[in-house]
């Protein structure tokens, strides 16, 4: 039994919710999402909270359950406060900067790596060695924020690279004469 599952999905203030057979949309101030259950789920509506139920018990319902129940959530959350995800960047001459839309990145190497910023995403370089990425999508949010620490992960030895900045670097020692 998925304990996740069991707990009802409470529409939070200021967002509807529609439930479409499989389809669950969200509307907010931020936007407008939606998510399409799997079969293997019902969903419904009922009292100003939606609740995911598996349609028999089979492995596969119930493993689709607590999923479902948290891509609800998620896009309750996502359309009332969005999501935000920060990156820093260490390094000696390693920097980032806006242009437009696209984030330009001097990341060590003999060209600087520019970034197209993908629709509903938005970029905010307070400070040069410090990125913030915002969206109503959690995914999204999350799959720019990994695409962009990819040109540069933090490396062991000195930590040079581009980090979620709530990561944490285990560091090695370097050589001993």
């Amino acid at each position: 039994m998925s304990r996740i599952g069991k707990k009802p999905v409470q529409v939070p203030a200021g967002v509807t919710a529609t439930v479409d057979g499989q389809k669950v949309t969200a509307k907010g101030p931020k936007g407008e999402l939606f998510f399409v259950a799997n079969d293997e789920v019902s969903v419904k509506l009922e009292d100003n909270a939606v609740v995911v139920q598996p349609v028999n018990t089979s492995k596969d319902a119930r493993s689709k359950w607590g999923m479902s129940r948290t891509m609800v959530e998620n896009i309750f959350k996502g359309v009332k406060d969005g999501y935000e995800r920060k990156l820093e960047i260490n390094g000696v001459g390693y920097r980032a900067s806006l242009q437009g839309k696209n984030l330009q990145l001097a990341l060590g190497f003999s060209h600087d790596v520019v970034y197209q910023t993908p629709e509903g995403i938005s970029i905010v370089v307070p400070k040069p060695t410090e990125i913030v990425i915002s969206g109503i999508d959690k995914q999204k949010v999350g799959q720019v924020a990994a695409e962009i620490r990819e040109y540069r992960g933090p490396e062991p030895y000195k930590g040079k690279g581009v980090k979620y900045a709530e990561e944490r670097i285990v560091r090695k020692e370097g050589k001993k004469k």
